[in-house]
């Protein structure tokens, strides 16, 4: 195996003579795994190595057991390893994130601060990638989500990407060094660990190579990616004027999208799929597209640029950061809790906490509002909702919840689709409206 790993890093060009890395030690089999690899090439290579280690403070006792068994494994390899404790728990329900997307931002935020002018390994192995290429397939995805995990990006290795974790359980068993498990991978309470538990073992069941194969797949689709991001770069480019983007209707689908896509980044103005689908529609038949307020894309004579109009707020525009507890809005009380799943009450309105973005407000209407509620498999124009179902004196008061990306929910019409109960759902936010 250490061959194994010796040649993905010279493949990918992960170290050069005299770095320095630091492990991303959690003290499960892969990154007990990566590190013991690492130290054993180390002389080879001429590189320094080091341990990162964080403490979720999730399981009690357990994550604590973690760190000791980490420290005590560096100290007997002769291992310099920094460490700490974070409450996760905390930190999710106060920025309205899942438990696993706090866990990897502090973890992110805690190696960014101690590999600064070093490398970061982590032990992200060939398992990891595939379970990644399918969670990424069933949550809707382009060629970059089917290139699963990427051996480099900035500053970060991983050494393990083509290595399997039986090949990993496999070195470790030899070596006859022992690791932590962490009994949450253990259950079917996260997304990740359901298609390790269930969708692999039965993918594997029709191809036994299936993790040499997603790795090769994946490879080919990263290739395919740069060649079609380099592309694109170059096109934007050219494209790019003083005056907006033009002459982009003469190339492929895939290059205009990507181009617009860059566009929109350029100019701060949120990138989702339909957003782009819909300026390319006019960028090949001309139009104009309300972004928010008081900013247009227009397309006109093979040109697509931004239009900022001079607007103000009406008296009746009111809006209200997204908040736990009760908020006053047009003579109603508007009551939000955030809570698990299995606190749910029964009678109450509720969407998934964990699909609500950026910059959630709880509001009324605005021009260019569209929905598509729950169960449909139609987008709504608000506009033409609220002439069907709603008086004009009580159109300004009608009650919307919503992100970046629109509305997600409005009262007495009901909530979007993006933002329904699943099966996956872990955390909820239940909201509940009275009249003052």
């Amino acid at each position: 195996m250490i061959d194994h790993v010796i040649k993905t890093i010279e493949k990918f060009n992960m170290l050069s003579d005299g770095d320095s890395v630091a492990v991303a030690l959690s003290g499960g089999a892969d990154s007990v795994c990566l590190l013991l690899s690492l130290v054993e090439i180390s002389r080879k290579l001429n590189i320094s190595v080091s341990a990162l280690h964080v403490n979720h403070c999730l399981r009690g006792i357990e994550s604590d057991n973690d760190e000791i068994f980490c420290h005590k494994l560096c100290q007997k390899l002769g291992i310099p390893i920094i460490s700490q404790k974070f409450d996760v728990s905390g930190y999710a329900q106060k920025n309205k994130l899942s438990i696993e997307q706090a866990a990897r931002n502090i973890r992110y935020d805690f190696f960014k601060e101690h590999t600064e002018n070093i490398k970061l390994a982590t032990a992200h192995n060939a398992n990891d990638n595939a379970e990644t290429v399918i969670f990424n397939l069933a949550r809707g995805t382009g060629i970059k989500g089917i290139s699963g995990i990427p051996p480099v990006r900035d500053n970060i290795i991983r050494p393990l990407i083509e290595i399997t974790r039986d090949e990993i359980e496999s070195f470790l068993s030899v070596k006859g060094q022992d690791f932590v498990t962490d009994k949450t991978n253990l259950t079917d309470d996260y997304t990740r660990n359901k298609i390790r538990h269930h969708v692999i073992p039965t993918l594997l069941s029709v191809n036994s190579s299936l993790f040499k194969t997603m790795t090769n797949t994946s490879e080919n689709f990263r290739t395919d990616n740069d060649f079609l991001e380099e592309f694109s770069q170059t096109t934007f480019e050219q494209c790019m004027t003083s005056e907006g983007l033009c002459g982009l209707e003469k190339f492929h689908t895939a290059v205009r999208h990507r181009c617009i896509s860059k566009f929109l980044e350029l100019n701060n103005i949120e990138i989702s799929h339909r957003r782009i689908s819909d300026i390319d529609d006019i960028c090949l038949g001309g139009g104009k597209i309300n972004i928010c307020k008081d900013t247009y894309i227009i397309s006109e004579n093979n040109k697509l640029y931004i239009k900022h109009t001079v607007t103000h707020n009406l008296p009746c525009d009111v809006s209200y950061p997204l908040k736990s507890g009760i908020t006053e809005f047009k003579g109603k009380n508007v009551i939000i809790s955030f809570k698990s799943i299995n606190e749910r009450k029964a009678d109450t309105i509720v969407i998934d906490a964990d699909c609500i973005k950026n910059n959630a407000v709880i509001r009324n209407r605005r021009p260019g509002d569209k929905i598509k509620i729950n169960g449909n498999s139609f987008t709504s124009s608000v506009k033409k909702l609220f002439n069907s179902r709603f008086e004009k004196d009580e159109r300004d008061s009608i009650c919307f919840i919503a992100d970046d990306e629109g509305p997600l929910f409005i009262e007495n019409i009901g909530i979007a689709g993006r933002a329904a109960i699943t099966e996956c759902t872990k955390n909820i936010m239940e909201i509940s409206i009275h009249c003052v």
